[in-house]
């Protein structure tokens, strides 16, 4: 497969937070069958103590790239960070960035270039796809033989009894980015992107602050969005759908070929059985546009369904939005017929052995870093790389798909291109070592958290981390530094 010398990844790093919800100990606390949560979102999440937030957790993931792979901070001229859970609406990586440089002069090390870009990216689960993107186009463009770092930072938060709490998780991951990738190549005119708007998906409008009732009972500024679950699982399948068929489009490939040949497949992962349910669903599409109708019709004859109503909806693109605009609580099922089928597909014997073969990488890693929003499926691909050097599995030269999907919506779905000698790399990542020493929360100490209540007999001293030291409180005429908070890095 494809070895030339696009712009690529060449190091990963991972942070998360050592606070720990087990949610076999979360279903005993709230009465959710442990079995089924086990199966469907995984088995732990992190949660920020009160002295982390995305850019502290970026920050670590940042620090530990540069020192884990001997990176010379002078020679980066690209910082980009992506997330969704900003809380300055003025600056974003710069502050990653201040961070970074007073932790490189503790340990004796130069500062970050002066002369380094420090944008970032926002849209949903999808923003750290898109700094990769704009990352890889510096690196194509006017690096001049600086290189950038891409970093997805994330705290995914919910009302407490809602259908997404225990979807909840907190972390950051970091790439390095250059012209001669030591992990991965991208070659971005193979990249399928799709994109439309699709309303109350999944949201954070501001003006949900003032409304009366919401989130009732949280003693602090909260970030819980406003989510409509099976309506966002219709957006989330429909658009990387679009993104995978523009994808094939340019690469001139049916997806049955595709599927054949790619080594193994990571989509964005807001819990453990979404990308088992996207894959069914794009399994079908692929077959729906076949040149072979066998396999088909034996599957539709199955359960009674229409073949050719499966054609006719892979290939419509419906509107979603249209069906909500006039304030319709249950929107119509845009695929009703292509759902049906793949939740079929998913019992087969075949299928099961697709997921086995082509998406079981990482997977069982991933299922306790619970929802990292932009950095879960970095998340995933740095659980995936890692397994694959510890168990000496043979990526060299291997093509390895790799879809990103942002609420709101849309979707990336971009081949990536493993080199030569990236098993080095990849012992670097540190996956193991980031979910090592957790501190497992008590249903008190959890909720107390969450709340925003005082937090009583948590044992847990920050080390070698970044923290929140103090927050502004000055608001006069000649100086104001009002909720601009201050860091430091404890060693």
């Amino acid at each position: 497969m494809k070895t030339d010398t696009n712009p690529g990844v060449s190091a990963m790093s991972i942070y998360v937070p050592r606070l720990r919800v087990p949610l076999e100990a979360w279903c005993g606390w709230t009465g959710n069958p442990w079995d089924k949560i086990r199966s469907v979102v995984g088995r732990s999440f992190r949660y920020p103590a009160r002295h982390e937030n995305v850019y502290t957790m970026a920050a670590n993931a940042v620090l530990r790239l540069i020192r884990n792979n001997d990176i010379d901070p002078g020679s980066i001229g690209f910082l980009a960070l992506g997330t969704e859970s900003s809380k300055d609406n003025s600056a974003g990586a710069v502050i990653v960035r201040g961070m970074v440089d007073r932790a490189l002069e503790q340990f004796g090390l130069p500062r970050l270039s002066r002369n380094l870009e420090v944008p970032e990216f926002k849209h949903a689960c999808l923003g750290g796809v898109y700094a990769l993107k704009g990352a890889l186009r510096y690196a194509s463009c006017d690096a001049r033989g600086k290189n950038a770092i891409v970093v997805c930072s994330d705290i995914a938060e919910y009302e407490r009894g809602s259908s997404g709490e225990q979807t909840q998780g907190a972390g950051a991951v970091a790439m390095l980015v250059d012209e001669s990738p030591k992990l991965f190549s991208i070659d971005l005119s193979e990249a399928g992107s799709a994109s439309d708007y699709r309303g109350p998906d999944f949201r954070k409008p501001f003006a949900r602050h003032f409304v009366e009732g919401y989130t009732s009972g949280v003693n602090r500024m909260h970030d819980f969005p406003v989510f409509s679950g099976k309506y966002s699982t219709f957006a989330y399948l429909d658009e990387a759908g679009q993104a995978v068929d523009e994808m094939l489009r340019r690469l001139d490939v049916h997806g049955r070929d595709f599927v054949r040949d790619v080594k193994a497949m990571f989509f964005h992962r807001p819990y453990h059985l979404m990308p088992v349910q996207g894959l069914a669903f794009l399994y079908v599409r692929a077959l729906a546009k076949s040149r072979n109708a066998g396999e088909l019709g034996a599957l539709c004859e199955e359960i009674g369904v229409d073949a050719q109503a499966v054609r006719a909806e892979a290939q419509s693109k419906p509107d979603l939005f249209e069906s909500v605009m006039d304030g319709n609580k249950n929107p119509p099922e845009p695929y009703p017929v292509t759902t049906q089928l793949a939740a079929h597909v998913r019992k087969s014997a075949a299928f099961k052995e697709l997921i086995k073969t082509k998406m079981s990488l990482g997977t069982d890693r991933a299922m306790d870093l619970g929802n990292l929003y932009t950095a879960a499926l970095p998340g995933w691909l740095a659980a995936g790389f890692e397994e694959a050097a510890e168990t000496n599995l043979d990526l060299e030269n291997q093509t390895i798909l790799a879809v990103g999907y942002g609420s709101g919506d849309a979707a990336e779905s971009i081949p990536l291109h493993v080199t030569p000698g990236w098993t080095a790399a990849a012992q670097r990542i540190g996956f193991r070592e980031a979910l090592a020493d957790p501190v497992d929360l008590s249903r008190e100490q959890y909720e107390a958290l969450h709340d925003g209540r005082d937090i009583k007999g948590l044992n847990y001293q920050p080390k070698d981390e970044f923290i929140i030291a103090r927050v502004g409180e000055v608001h006069e005429p000649a100086f104001q530094d009002l909720g601009i908070e201050y860091y430091e890095y404890v060693a």
